[in-house]
């Protein structure tokens, strides 16, 4: 049976969510899982990138997310959202577009990331 497309918008948000939770328990990252950000290689693998949410200092700059939103094409689900950045008091964030590829059991098989500068908000 395929994988319902809210059970596959869940995923992809729990990995969000893990950004600023820094608890990567709840994300479904297939072993050989890749993330790609801005074109380089930034997750070798499903371990490592569990590993980078929880302990990655590249991510303890973020303290909040907003505007999620995310689209369903198949085995494939395209997120944007806006990540808020330390310091918090200069109001920054970014806005991310994610898309989280998937197997036929749920998990996250690839990640591509592109994100802009931060603005102030």
């Amino acid at each position: 049976m395929a994988l319902a497309d809210d059970d596959k918008v869940a995923a992809a948000k729990a990995y969000v969510d893990a950004l600023v939770s820094h608890d990567a328990t709840h994300v479904r990252l297939h072993p050989d899982c890749t993330r790609t950000e801005l074109g380089i290689k930034t997750g070798r693998s499903g371990g490592h990138i569990a590993r980078s949410l929880t302990f990655g200092p590249q991510f303890r700059l973020i303290h909040q997310v907003s505007d999620f939103s995310a689209t369903v094409d198949g085995d494939r689900v395209d997120t944007s959202y806006l990540v808020h950045v330390q310091p918090k008091f200069l109001r920054l964030s970014s806005r991310v577009t994610e898309s989280f590829d998937f197997d036929e059991v749920g998990r996250i098989t690839k990640i591509i990331a592109t994100f802009s500068a931060p603005v102030r908000g």
